[in-house]
C-alpha cells in the first residue's frame, strides 16, 4: 500500500468516525448556541475538522480562538468572556484556582510529543539520540520558535539541558502573531522544535522525527469550562464530544493521543 492510500484509508476511517458523532449526539439536541472555545494551537487541526460534526451532531457552533497558552491565559485573567478554554493543565488549574474557570470542570482530552519540523523536501537531519540532535541544532544556521508558547519555552530549557544555550541563542529567530513552523515553510529558519500537530499536514514543511525519549516533551491539554459560560450546557455536550471514541479517530489523525475519559 502506498502513501496515498494510507491517507485515502486514514481519510475514510475519519469520515466513518465523524457520521458515528453525528448519530452519538443527534439525540440530544438542544437549541442551538454559539461556543466560544479558546484553544492552544496545537489542537486547531483536530478542531478544525471536529467542529462541522459538532455542529451537525448538536445545532451548536463553535467560535473558535487559536493563541498561545500563556497569551490565552493573560487574556482569560484581564476578564475576556469564553465558555471553554484548551489549555495545559496546569494552566487550567491555576484559572481554576483564580476563579476564572469553573471549578470540577477540567478534563483531559489529548497528548502528543516534541519534534523537529524541516523544510519539505530539505535532506532530514538526525534527531534519533540526545547526541544526534545536540548536533543537528548545533549545525543549523537559524532556527525559529515562539516566546509566547509552551513548546518555545521548553525549547529554550532544552538547549540549557543539552548544554549548547549559548552557542544556539545568537542563531534563534524569534517569531510573534505566527507559527515557527511558517517561518520554516518560508525559508527563514531552517528547522524548529515543537509539537508534531503542529508539524503534521503544514504545507512547506516536513517531520524530521520526534525528540528522543529521554529529552520527550510529552504534553497534555485539558479542556475546562469558563466560571461565567453562557451555554453551559452546549459547553458540556462539546467536552462529551471531545472525549467521545469516535473523536479518537480524528485527534489521532493530527499527531495527537486521544485521552481515555
Amino acid at each position: 500500500m502506498d502513501q496515498l492510500e494510507v491517507q485515502e484509508v486514514a481519510m475514510e476511517g475519519i469520515r466513518i468516525a465523524v457520521a458515528a458523532l453525528v448519530v452519538m449526539f443527534s439525540a440530544a439536541t438542544g437549541g442551538a448556541a454559539e461556543v466560544t472555545v479558546f484553544s492552544t494551537p496545537t489542537m486547531k487541526g483536530a478542531l478544525d475538522d471536529l467542529a462541522p460534526a459538532f455542529t451537525r451532531a448538536t445545532g451548536h457552533t463553535l467560535v473558535l480562538t487559536f493563541e498561545g497558552v500563556p497569551v490565552l491565559k493573560r487574556r482569560i485573567e484581564a476578564g475576556e468572556m469564553f465558555d471553554a478554554a484548551i489549555l495545559l493543565p496546569a494552566t487550567v488549574d491555576d484559572l481554576t484556582r483564580l476563579g476564572k474557570i469553573a471549578a470540577g470542570t477540567r478534563a483531559d482530552i489529548a497528548r502528543t510529543a516534541a519534534g523537529v519540523a524541516i523544510r519539505a523536501g530539505a535532506p532530514k537531519p538526525q534527531v534519533a539520540s540526545s547526541e544526534d540532535l545536540k548536533r543537528t541544532l548545533l549545525a543549523a544556521k537559524t532556527i525559529s520558535y515562539s516566546r509566547d508558547s509552551a513548546s518555545g519555552s521548553y525549547f529554550l530549557h532544552l538547549l540549557d539541558r543539552l548544554g549548547i544555550e549559548n552557542e544556539v541563542k545568537p542563531k534563534l529567530l524569534a517569531v510573534a502573531g505566527r507559527s515557527p513552523v511558517e517561518a520554516v515553510a518560508r525559508g527563514e529558519a531552517e528547522l524548529t522544535v515543537i509539537t508534531v500537530p503542529n508539524i503534521v499536514g503544514v504545507e512547506g514543511v516536513a517531520l524530521a522525527g520526534s525528540l528522543p525519549d529521554e529529552l520527550q516533551n510529552y504534553t497534555t491539554f485539558s479542556i475546562g469550562l469558563g466560571s461565567n459560560v453562557k451555554e453551559p450546557k452546549a459547553a458540556e455536550q462539546l467536552i462529551a464530544f471531545l472525549r467521545s471514541p469516535a473523536a479518537a479517530a480524528v485527534i489521532r489523525s493530527k499527531g495527537l493521543e486521544p485521552v481515555a475519559p
